[in-house]
């Protein structure tokens, strides 16, 4: 109970309501404070930097999907805008900070004009041509930034070297023997991002703004008889969810040093972001913690675990055909369907009815 009231206090009042799941989001969190001190090599780095950064993209798209009822599909172009307006700000002008903060900004300022002006011209009308709008805007701009090579790089993208501190070749000793490079700082600069903008959105969801969303999302007729205008307020939300979005391609950007159409506004990320809503649980942004951590580590790690079982399992040749790491995709699809089945509110609906 003790920690549960110590986190309902940092956690701007959010209410956990499960001892149970303090403790795992916690756990994640330590886990991911540490992991340059445990994780071995960079593919593991790799991984927990993707963990908090879909943190802060599926949280966003939490605030549309789970405390308003919106559908939207382009929330990878958002996503884009912040990476590739990075990307380019660095490949054009160099690496330092004056380049990431203006084209971090520009990316973040255009996205979040883009999803006031999708707002404006669609949430007068049914959330389907919402959707439909939102389908429509992340196609255009997928083939836009294939097409546009000579700003984009093309369907093979762009490298760039980022401002100096978070460069490969900085060494800044060791600490706890573990050597502090610009990969680690890199690291810890989108940790320290993750957890401020997730803190940041936590305080929105528990202000009266956010409890007008919610109540939007239960019924927006009655909401809108009581006096509150629908689409400014689904406007307002869809805005800040762009531009959180936004901050989370600026943080890839930043950790890639690398951006693509295949790396922030593929479909496949769209898809991810939904499954980690649904593992997760959605109307809670805990879900998104609790989501991006489960199929971003099983994405990582699942091929090993597979390589393992298929080779110890050599003397019954059917078994081990059927766990080939090959076959990875098809068991990742089996658990999420299980998993769907047995958590039907998700991993934070169980753990608070526990």
């Amino acid at each position: 109970m003790g920690l549960r009231r110590i986190l309902d206090g940092i956690l701007s009042g959010e209410k956990i309501g499960s001892r149970v799941l303090a403790w795992v989001l916690l756990a994640v969190v330590i886990a991911l404070a540490a992991a340059p001190f445990y994780v071995p090599g960079s593919r593991g780095l790799a991984a927990a930097a993707r963990v908090c950064i879909f943190i802060v993209l599926v949280a966003s798209y939490d605030l549309l999907l789970g405390y308003t009822g919106l559908v939207s599909f382009a929330h990878t172009v958002f996503y884009g805008f912040g990476a590739y307006g990075a990307a380019v700000a660095l490949k054009q002008m160099g690496p330092d900070w004056g380049a990431l903060i203006l084209g971090g900004g520009i990316g973040i300022v255009s996205a979040v004009i883009l999803a006031l002006a999708i707002g404006l011209l669609t949430l007068r009308v049914r959330n389907i041509f919402f959707s439909m709008v939102t389908l429509a805007v992340a196609s255009l701009f997928l083939v836009l930034a294939s097409q546009l090579s000579d700003l984009t790089g093309g369907e093979d993208g762009m490298t760039y070297q980022v401002p100096p501190p978070f460069g490969p070749a900085t060494r800044l000793g060791t600490w706890l023997g573990v050597p502090i490079t610009g990969t680690v700082l890199a690291y810890y600069a989108v940790f320290v991002a993750a957890v401020l903008l997730f803190l940041g959105m936590l305080r929105f969801v528990n202000s009266p703004f956010g409890r007008v969303l919610q109540a939007i999302r239960e019924n927006d007729f009655r909401a809108e008889a009581l006096g509150y205008s629908v689409v400014v307020y689904r406007s307002v939300v869809s805005c800040v969810a762009a531009g959180l979005a936004a901050s989370a391609g600026v943080m890839t950007a930043v950790w890639l040093r690398y951006t693509g159409p295949n790396a922030v506004l593929s479909f496949s990320i769209m898809l991810d972001v939904l499954l980690m809503l649904v593992i997760g649980g959605i109307g809670s942004l805990y879900g998104a913690i609790l989501g991006a951590t489960v199929l971003v580590l099983g994405q990582a790690y699942l091929q090993d675990l597979m390589q393992l079982a298929s080779d110890s399992t050599q003397a019954w040749p059917l078994i081990s055909a059927l766990v080939h790491p090959d076959r990875w995709l098809l068991w990742l699809g089996i658990f999420f369907i299980l998993f769907v089945y047995v958590f039907p509110t998700g991993i934070v609906g169980r753990l608070r009815r526990k």
